[in-house]
């Protein structure tokens, strides 16, 4: 069997997805397709690294050495065109983590940052929980396709803004930007002397033939601008085990991003986060491979479910991710009522659109990353429910 196909029971296993249905949803009664993370199980070899590491039996202080840098600046040079040196890396838990560390490191109360909404929860937190201003610049929804609205995005720029929070691959739309639109975006932030603190999280989650180009590897200008946070979490189904960096060609830059780290205390990755990232980018190309065509597949399907059961319901055009962003407009559905039907009928926990901002209270955020088995069940429960309204 496919190993994307196999089923694994998640319950009581501390699981957020599958364990916190109660406190979120208010009854255990529904299949979870929302938190960020896949009912897969990471690449066997990184498993057997991480047991093999358990079996030595001694969990002391650990370093990032320069066999697991080295596997970090290949995997980016290989899959990502992008050759970066060793010694532009940070380490943090999370890329979250260093999204704060990046706002405290390199903004000052009341400064103004950007986003281009609706976006990844987190950055609004981000901003608000550090005393900074919010500046949106919200994305163009036009023919079931998001595109950046770059005259919004100048104007934005010439009222002060101090930093800008890319979201590449953006979640939750799952825009894969191109080549000429991160161009743009660049140069505008060079004009205005705006900083760049890309959030890459998703970046290797792109479906067959789309391509990710990080920002930072436009050009050697653009390099000194931005500072860059990835991580293998998401790729490879490793969020628990707390393994990111961030990538800072800027001298400067990196030393305050260092310094707010150290600040922190926040050093080193733990053990398991560094072994587990070490094997993943050194034998993770082939699943990550067949995992990217499995995501295609399943986005195609909810797709074409929904065009000929539902077509009134709509799955924006992404190209990449493993989350699906739903219109759900035409149901006239006020944010809570839609999330209650979501719920109570459809007996399905989806992100409620809304908590991306204000231009997401139509839609929903759907987890595709199961296996089809579970990802039918999924569909076919909203496709009924919406059926005995319509």
């Amino acid at each position: 069997m496919n190993i994307f196909e196999v089923q694994h029971d998640r319950k009581n296993t501390r699981s957020v997805k599958w364990d916190m249905l109660e406190p979120v949803f208010q009854t255990d009664d529904v299949l979870p397709m929302w938190v960020a993370d896949m009912d897969f199980k990471a690449p066997d070899k990184v498993n057997e690294a991480l047991i093999e590491r358990a079996k030595h039996g001694i969990y002391g202080y650990t370093m990032v050495d320069d066999a697991v840098k080295a596997s970090i600046v290949n995997w980016i040079n290989r899959r990502h065109q992008w050759e970066i040196n060793p010694n532009w890396l940070s380490f943090s838990p999370g890329v979250v983590t260093s999204l704060h560390m990046a706002v405290q490191a390199f903004t000052e109360p009341d400064d103004k940052i950007l986003i281009q909404t609706p976006v990844y929860t987190p950055f609004y937190n981000v901003i608000k929980s550090h005393g900074r201003q919010i500046v949106k610049n919200p994305l163009r929804y036009e023919d079931n396709y998001y595109q950046i609205d770059f005259n919004d995005f100048e104007e934005k720029l010439k009222q002060g803004v101090k930093a800008f929070i890319l979201c590449s691959p953006h979640n939750p739309v799952g825009r894969v930007w191109k080549r000429e639109e991160l161009e743009q975006l660049a140069r505008l932030c060079l004009a205005y002397n705006v900083l760049i603190i890309s959030d890459e999280i998703h970046c290797d989650l792109t479906f067959p033939g789309e391509i990710h180009i990080p920002i930072a590897s436009l050009s050697e200008e653009i390099n000194n601008q931005a500072i860059t946070c990835m991580s293998p979490s998401k790729t490879f189904n490793l969020a628990g085990l707390q393994a990111s960096y961030i990538v800072t060609a800027n001298k400067e830059l990196r030393e305050k991003i260092n310094d707010q780290l150290s600040k922190q205390g926040v050093h080193e990755l733990n053990t398991m986060g560094n072994t587990a990232l070490e094997a993943a980018y050194i034998h993770g190309d082939q699943w990550l491979d067949e995992l990217r065509e499995v995501l295609k597949s399943h986005k195609e399907y909810v797709q074409k479910m929904f065009q000929t059961q539902v077509p009134y319901i709509t799955v924006t055009n992404s190209e990449g991710t493993y989350l699906l962003w739903i219109d759900c407009s035409t149901l006239k559905m006020e944010p809570d009522a839609l999330r209650k039907f979501m719920i109570q009928e459809a007996k399905v926990g989806l992100n409620t659109g809304k908590v991306y901002g204000e231009e997401g209270s139509s839609f929903m955020r759907m987890n595709i990353a199961c296996p089809r088995v579970t990802l039918e069940e999924g569909v076919n429960r909203i496709i009924q429910a919406i059926q005995n309204i319509r």
